[in-house]
């Protein structure tokens, strides 16, 4: 499933000038982490969930689009998101961090809880509007991006996905790397190139989140 800026019945805030950029989200702050589902905040209003495979930049890609320095908290060590995080933007509107997969070295235990945990929050979660992955576009997807895109497919719930670092390319190595994405997925999701150092693409991903929060179930 796929969103577009005219499923979205209301412009966004960025769309008129004068107005504060939404990058700002004066009103956002943490909320609480859970590891179990029973911990999770009410499930009313809205809210995007953001996945993805540790060391892709999920972090410093959240913190860009909301505009706040370690709102996410980043770290040296891949995989050290190990909750779910939820954070408050604005309105009974949320944005959630979900654990980092495919690379922190837990034990098998930890990691079908993890695996229960994912797949209990999207089956279950009535609030979950859109997700947001972050794909390391030099590594392109992984059978842990497909297995997330699946849990989200399963109940309908549109996919953008952010293929971050691309700095670390050459434009047309860029360019090629986005194609083949797109050609992979198809209508399945949307894709952009992303870079949290360079800040490319930072309004495209922030628009994206802004449909998501305005998207009906």
């Amino acid at each position: 499933m796929t969103l577009k800026p005219s499923d979205c019945g209301a412009k966004l805030y960025t769309e008129f000038p004068g107005h504060t950029p939404m990058s700002q989200y004066p009103e956002a702050h943490f909320i609480k982490s859970a590891d179990a589902g029973n911990q999770f905040p009410p499930d009313t209003g809205r809210e995007v969930a953001v996945a993805g495979r540790s060391n892709a930049g999920k972090s410093s890609a959240i913190n860009v689009i909301v505009n706040r320095r370690q709102f996410a908290r980043t770290s040296k060590t891949p995989g050290r998101t190990r909750l779910v995080n939820f954070f408050h933007l604005r309105d009974d509107r949320r944005l959630v961090d979900l654990p980092g997969y495919g690379y922190a070295r837990v034990s098998e235990s930890k990691r079908r809880h993890w695996g229960d945990l994912l797949s209990g929050y999207f089956s279950d979660r009535q609030s979950l509007r859109g997700l947001l992955m972050i794909v390391d576009i030099r590594r392109q997807l992984t059978d842990y991006d497909r297995r997330m895109m699946a849990f989200a497919e399963a109940v309908d719930v549109p996919v953008h996905i952010l293929l971050t670092k691309a700095d670390k390319l050459k434009r047309g190595k860029a360019a090629t790397a986005l194609l083949a994405v797109q050609k992979e997925l198809g209508d399945r999701a949307t894709v952009q190139q992303f870079s949290a150092l360079k800040k490319r693409g930072e309004s495209e991903a922030r628009e994206m989140l802004e449909l998501f929060l305005c998207a009906q179930q």
